[in-house]
């Protein structure tokens, strides 16, 4: 479940990261992925601006966006690229005796 503080504090880390680069990934459906190189150019109380560095467009995306999964977005460091999310841990399995 996503509570107020889990988007605050993704709120704070996107905007500490304005003008890095990144790189976005997410589903279009029917077993179709994609993963694109951007740029984060603002962001906002409840969206925040990607630039894609192919064509020139931007794309807005929401904080549930990245924390429900619907996309991921990873953060250039300077040497290498890091998700902003850590991954989700696998559910374990309950087991009945």
């Amino acid at each position: 479940m996503i509570c107020k503080a889990d988007i605050a504090n993704l709120k704070t880390d996107i905007v500490d990261k304005v003008g890095q680069k990144i790189i976005v990934k997410g589903s279009l459906g029917r077993s179709k992925f994609f993963e694109k190189e951007a740029t984060l150019e603002k962001a906002y109380p409840n969206i925040f601006v990607v630039k894609y560095e192919e064509n020139n467009r931007n794309v807005t995306y929401s904080y549930t966006d990245v924390l429900t999964r619907t996309v991921e977005v990873d953060v250039f460091n300077g040497a290498e690229y890091s998700p902003l999310i850590p991954p989700a841990e696998p559910k374990k399995k309950k087991t009945t005796v």
